[in-house]
């Protein structure tokens, strides 16, 4: 499997403009392909949304198409060298995907080594093999919650830390990581806003500018700090209860 995949967290870190601070990354990822196809279905108003993609990556010289505009979503796939799958509502976004039968597309042509992919915040929710480690509400109702599975692991975009100072009584985000692991043995990395993760065939890299956590059932989280190599996240094939 020839993988070369770009996992956002998030698209834009406070302080900085859309995608700067990963901007070497999405060059590297890009690697002097001028077009690339975007895929908006994770928001409403899929032509504004992609206008402001094409306004980022205008300097980089690319061109965005929007897969909405293809009378065939399917075959614009086919033809692309590389993708990006934007952020949103992560159920929306998987249900117009399974709609136009996108999944497997995909999923075979990347794993060929043919179309590189860049997702972020729910596109890279959908490399993984489910979207139920996503922050979002079910606003919609996909067929089933199976995703890309590009990497056998789980993310949880825009991870927050828990508060020591907080007075609010609901769930922190690690603890509603704790109850998915409780139901499925699937390591889940928590990303901060600002880091991402580079798979190139069996390489797997944390960069950026923050670090992220790493929750696997029945152990204490980790810190993964910029730079470390998460290859042998690859090794270890998804465990889920698919019931749900």
């Amino acid at each position: 499997m020839q993988h070369d995949l770009l996992l956002l967290s998030n698209s834009a870190v406070f302080g900085m403009q859309p995608l700067e601070f990963a901007l070497e990354d999405v060059k590297a990822l890009l690697d002097g392909e001028s077009t690339l196809l975007f895929v908006p279905y994770a928001k409403a108003d899929y032509e504004s949304y992609t206008l402001g993609v094409q306004s980022i990556l205008t300097p980089l010289g690319v061109t965005v198409e929007g897969i909405h505009t293809a009378s065939n979503p399917r075959q614009a796939v086919e033809t692309a060298r590389v993708i990006f799958v934007g952020g949103g509502n992560s159920f929306r976004l998987l249900k117009a995907l399974q709609e136009h039968d996108l999944l497997t597309a995909v999923r075979a042509r990347v794993e060929a080594g043919e179309l590189r992919y860049m997702g972020s915040s729910a596109g890279t929710n959908m490399a993984c093999p489910s979207l139920r480690t996503t922050n979002d509400m079910p606003i919609v109702q996909p067929t089933s919650f199976e995703a890309f599975g590009l990497i056998p692991f789980q993310i949880n975009p825009h991870y927050l830390d828990p508060d020591p100072h907080s007075t609010h009584q609901g769930e922190t985000r690690a603890d509603r990581i704790e109850e998915f692991l409780e139901e499925n043995d699937v390591p889940v990395l928590g990303m901060r806003e600002g880091c991402w993760l580079r798979r190139r065939a069996s390489t797997v890299m944390l960069g950026g500018v923050t670090g992220a956590r790493l929750f696997t059932r029945n152990a204490e989280p980790r810190e993964i700090v910029p730079g470390t190599d998460l290859s042998w996240l690859l090794q270890t094939p998804p465990r889920f209860d698919w019931r749900g």
